[in-house]
């Protein structure tokens, strides 16, 4: 096996360059057009077979190793968000409003690492690594897009691994567990009709902005009267929209928020209490209301498999003491890599990024950065992994 950590040691300076470059260029989901363009070169410049504008903007390249054996998947997201950075690092984004806000600008250069360093080592291996740049991440379907164009098929893999920073977690400590992480995500949208007028005579209307703040109110109260205190759910409204002016009685209102559920019965259940609070309020007050839950975007829950799992820590054991190991309650944010550990056998795992001093904000934060120190440890890990799944598989 080679020594994964010493190579990806003296490629950190490289690492750490990439990344800072991807941060200062970010770009959202189906626009990684420059992003895609750099790893693309990287990868032809190693003399990788590469495909690009897989699911719209992302790259996949092909690692062969010495004879025939399995193909391993490892994936990686390039987007960022629609975020005013607030660092004020040397390197802070130069696009304005736009913002790596949660650590894909690192991915991409771990990825872009792990490529060289498979690439070296390719005659010290058997079968296939796959690489997936994926664009779109961040709530946008990226997965689904990939896989809609092929990133599964010829050659299919048979394992598939991604690795997230996470800034939360000290350096060098490695979340590695099977079964639940994160949780399944939908998106709701919400319009409440009722009937506009003057602010003075409000006898004459029916108001949206009333029977909006009565429905959220309510609806809130479903996770803690309807939903088992055994089961996980989360229910958010993040949007709330009503009215042009200050004396208008506004006729609509939209209402959007997110859904987090591990089980599809805990979801079902969760929908349809919805469906019937939004029914009784509205009626109430003599108004209507539409509801949808956008299922384009549903993200399915993060789920390891147990064997894949097992794999992942034996890797992790060659690089890191027992102690930084660990497991955590599953968390509510979602990921869509889910999409992909639903048809292949895999393991998500999340590495400690947090910064010295601990003193920059969380993900999706206007002061988020990660300690670029976990940059080489994770190209070194996704490295082994892979190898070791390889090996293991002939």
């Amino acid at each position: 096996m080679p020594d994964y950590l010493s190579l990806a040691n003296q490629l950190a300076p490289t690492l750490i360059a990439w990344r800072r470059d991807f941060h200062q260029h970010p770009e959202l989901g189906f626009e990684e057009v420059r992003t895609a363009g750099i790893v693309a070169e990287h990868l032809r410049a190693l003399g990788l077979e590469v495909v690009t504008g897989v699911g719209k903007t992302g790259v996949v390249g092909m690692i062969e190793g010495v004879g025939e054996g399995p193909v391993v998947l490892l994936r990686f997201d390039m987007d960022a968000l629609p975020i005013t950075e607030a660092t004020g690092l040397p390197w802070a984004s130069q696009r304005p409003g736009l913002m790596h806000a949660c650590g894909h600008d690192g991915h991409t250069a771990i990825g872009m690492g792990v490529a060289q360093l498979l690439a070296q080592t390719r005659d010290q291996w058997p079968g296939v690594v796959k690489l997936l740049f994926q664009p779109a991440e961040e709530g946008l379907g990226g997965a689904r897009a990939t896989i809609r164009d092929g990133v599964l098929d010829s050659p299919a893999p048979d394992a598939a691994f991604a690795l997230h920073l996470w800034n939360q977690l000290p350096l060098g400590q490695l979340v590695v567990q099977p079964g639940p992480l994160m949780a399944a995500s939908d998106r709701f949208e919400i319009r409440i009709l009722g009937r506009g007028g003057h602010g003075a005579i409000p006898e004459d209307t029916i108001d949206a902005v009333l029977v909006a703040a009565e429905a959220v109110n309510t609806l809130h109260h479903i996770i803690s009267r309807n939903i088992s205190p055994h089961a996980t759910a989360v229910l958010s409204v993040g949007k709330l929209h009503a009215g042009d002016t200050f004396n208008v009685i506004a006729e609509q209102a939209e209402i959007e928020g997110t859904l987090r559920t591990f089980e599809p019965a805990v979801r079902e259940r969760l929908i349809h209490r919805m469906e019937e609070t939004l029914a009784g309020v509205t009626r109430a007050y003599g108004a209507h209301y539409t509801f949808e839950i956008k299922e384009d975007e549903y993200t399915p829950a993060v789920n390891n498999d147990p064997e894949m799992t097992d794999i992942a820590r034996e890797a992790a054991r060659t690089l890191l003491p027992e102690e930084q190991i660990i497991q955590i309650t599953p968390i509510m944010v979602s990921e869509d890599m889910a999409e992909i550990l639903n048809r292949v056998p895999g393991c998500y795992l999340l590495l400690g990024a947090e910064p010295e001093g601990g003193a920059r904000g969380p993900h999706h934060n206007p002061r988020f950065d990660i300690h670029e120190d976990a940059l080489p440890l994770a190209a070194a890990l996704m490295s082994q992994i892979a190898v070791t799944y390889l090996l293991r598989g002939t």
